[in-house]
């Protein structure tokens, strides 16, 4: 029986000093920077990945241009293995971004600094397109023609084309006709832009991941970092954590506290008075309805005044505690003096 087995090439002679320089350069850089990100270049102008790279200097950011065979060299040199999903990356035409810039921030930088292009027949609009009203510096001839087949307004003065008011000629995905093209290169707009894909960022040599899984979970994160500063403000309030974030939530609770227990054990204080007396006529008004209904003949009314009843001590969650705030200011501090004379009356005869 024969068998098959794969064959792995096996490199005998030694690299030329040029690669091994380049192999030796991107180790350096490895340890030097903490993210990798792996660009495709595939049809990308050369011009726009020298504007990036120049840009990038800036942000003490390093591009380089190395194969992915050096490259996985490099990686196998620092961190002893080539980790099967950074394999899968490094295919096809690459250029790579080192950095210590949050990936996050370095993919947003990316898009805020692409390149811009003149429009070519079959581009896609980004957004919408305007030709400004004013003169276009052309000269009058075959070009108006084109003018109009876009349905933009013109009139000829001082041996120039003037665009008579700001027209929309294109709106956001729509294609780019020859005729739009070609009056946008001439009067210099440039809407296009081009920007670097990313494939993945390379993370300490140890992992790869797709700018998509990264942009995914930042957009879970956003979301789940405010629920979690919630919760953990509930849980450092209940627990009465003495942190400068928690301690005038736990003062507030402590004199609600402290006015309940003076309001219960009759304490009368400027703070407690109107709950102790609102207590007092709660109790009252609560006698004369029970002593309504024994003793009709007696002819006791029991008029329903609000009261201010004792405060609770509970906590409250953080997102309910501007609103709580808010219809304590509105709510009914207690009786007035009018009330508390018109119910002793009533009661008393």
């Amino acid at each position: 029986m024969v068998s098959l087995l794969k064959r792995h090439y096996v490199r005998t002679k030694p690299y030329p000093e040029k690669k091994v320089r380049i192999i030796e350069e991107a180790s350096d850089l490895l340890r030097k920077y903490k993210y990798v990100f792996v660009i495709d270049i595939h049809g990308v102008p050369n011009r726009v990945l020298k504007e990036y790279r120049l840009k990038l200097r800036r942000t003490g950011s390093i591009m380089k241009h190395i194969k992915n065979t050096l490259f996985r060299l490099a990686i196998a040199k620092t961190f002893g293995k080539v980790p099967e999903d950074v394999e899968k990356v490094l295919t096809g035409e690459n250029i790579f971004i080192f950095t210590n810039m949050n990936p996050i921030e370095m993919i947003k930088w990316i898009e805020e600094n692409a390149v811009r292009r003149e429009a070519r027949p079959g581009d896609k609009a980004p957004y919408e397109i305007v030709i400004p009203a004013g003169d276009t510096g052309l000269s009058p001839g075959p070009i108006l023609s084109k003018f109009g087949k876009l349905r933009v307004p013109t009139r000829v003065q001082g041996g120039k084309i003037w665009v008579v008011k700001d027209t929309v000629v294109a709106k956001p995905g729509d294609t780019i006709s020859p005729e739009l093209a070609e009056i946008l290169q001439k009067l210099k707009i440039k809407p296009i832009f081009e920007t670097l894909r990313v494939k993945a960022i390379i993370v300490e040599g140890r992992r790869a991941i797709s700018s998509e899984e990264l942009m995914k979970t930042y957009e879970e994160m956003k979301t789940a970092i405010p629920e979690a500063v919630k919760q953990a403000m509930n849980l450092a309030i209940n627990a009465e954590l003495l942190i400068p974030e928690v301690m005038p939530l736990l003062i507030q609770k402590a004199h609600i506290y402290a006015l309940n227990l003076a309001a219960n054990a009759g304490i009368i204080t400027p703070e407690t008075a109107k709950l102790v007396i609102g207590k007092a006529i709660a109790q009252a008004y609560a006698l004369a309805s029970i002593l309504a209904q024994k003793a009709p003949e007696l002819g006791i009314q029991a008029p329903t005044v609000q009261v201010t009843t004792t405060p609770t001590a509970e906590a409250k969650p953080v997102e309910e505690k501007k609103e709580e705030e808010k219809k304590e200011e509105e709510k009914k501090e207690g009786p007035s003096e009018e009330d508390i004379a018109s119910g002793l009356a009533s009661l008393f005869g």
